[in-house]
């Protein structure tokens, strides 16, 4: 069970989906039972008829920003740059001063500390500190770093899908990558279970009586990082930097209380809510990081259902849901969706698991 081995299973690389779903709504959704292991197979539009009165959906409204940059070096070699610091080094921008941010860069030689990038529209980036691909850059531009970014950045779609290696990302991107509730910008990902929603179909789950919960989780490019150890349990977690409203913490707490169900939509709201959440299943209110990893063992005091997509085999994703509804039950599921020809990873299908 903390053998990385036991989180393996063989997945045809045409079954990971390279582009959106036509209609969002429209992908396809499996359904678990944990207790049976029972599935059944339906449209993510059916997810109303799955929910009850008086549920709570908790959805994250973090934002992906446009977080990749591609800009030259002095000698004139190509650079590319992923601003995986972005959360937290937007609370200290303010604009016409540097722009201090973490980096993932790519380049075939190290960066030297002083040295200087050049992204074009007047940005440029001074190096301050690091190595072996991370740094730590200051960015320079006459105006507000924001809203340049906006203009000349590019949506920095996860390493699975293939055309990202061209020189301009698909334009379907910058909408299709981004939740129709996404609010506060941070992310340099996706929470892909909440891609699949619509507003029409938020509309319809709200006039059914299930409440809706908001909280931020600024998703960061280590949900991609694999895990190299063989026993789970020594891995460490990347922390991500999280907002939990009070409102929400009420909604939650007072739902839990009444013995009504709270369903996460997407590992990244089971993680921050588990991560705030007393013993006793209680959410407080608040920011910080989350660095919590959930694997099988853990026990569950808050989510009592979630929707998620299917995930990469060996990823701390996968263990999460794997701990939620049992790692034999998944890794069946997972093996009757890949003979069902189920789509894969953000933008593939989905799972209810309850």
């Amino acid at each position: 069970m903390f053998d990385i081995s036991d989180y393996q299973y063989e997945l045809p690389p045409e079954r990971i989906a390279q582009r959106p779903a036509d209609r969002r709504d429209r992908s396809r959704l499996m359904v678990l039972e944990r207790a049976t292991g029972h599935t059944r197979h339906l449209r993510f539009d059916d997810l109303r008829s799955l929910l009850q009165p008086g549920d709570v959906l908790v959805v994250n409204n973090t934002a992906v920003v446009p977080a990749r940059l591609v800009g030259r070096k002095p000698t004139g070699g190509r650079v590319e740059v992923l601003l995986e610091g972005y959360a937290a080094a937007r609370k200290d921008y303010r604009p016409g001063r540097p722009f201090v941010c973490p980096c993932l860069v790519k380049a075939a030689k190290p960066l030297r500390v002083d040295s200087r990038l050049d992204f074009g529209e007047n940005l440029r980036a001074r190096v301050l500190e690091g190595g072996q691909g991370r740094y730590t850059l200051a960015f320079e531009c006459p105006g507000d770093f924001e809203d340049l970014l906006a203009r000349i950045g590019r949506v920095p779609l996860p390493p699975y899908i293939r055309r990202q290696t061209a020189p301009a990302a698909d334009g379907r991107d910058g909408s299709a990558y981004q939740t129709v509730y996404a609010v506060h910008p941070g992310a340099v990902a996706a929470p892909t279970a909440g891609l699949h929603f619509t507003g029409d179909l938020l509309a319809r789950i709200r006039a059914a009586g299930v409440r809706v919960a908001e909280i931020t989780l600024h998703v960061g490019y280590g949900t991609f990082r694999p895990v190299r150890v063989s026993d789970i349990r020594e891995h460490r977690m990347h922390a991500e930097c999280f907002d939990l409203p009070a409102e929400a913490a009420r909604e939650i707490n007072r739902a839990r209380q009444e013995g009504r169900r709270v369903v996460a939509v997407g590992t990244t709201c089971v993680r921050t809510l588990e991560f705030a959440a007393d013993a006793h299943g209680r959410i407080s209110a608040g920011s910080g990081w989350c660095d919590l990893f959930i694997y099988p063992g853990y026990a569950f005091k808050v989510v009592g259902a979630m929707i998620t997509n299917f995930h990469l085999p060996g990823s701390t994703l996968l263990m999460l849901v794997a701990a939620f509804a049992g790692r034999d039950r998944i890794l069946a599921a997972y093996r009757e969706a890949v003979a069902r020809k189920y789509r894969f990873y953000s933008y593939g299908d989905a799972m209810f698991i309850a």
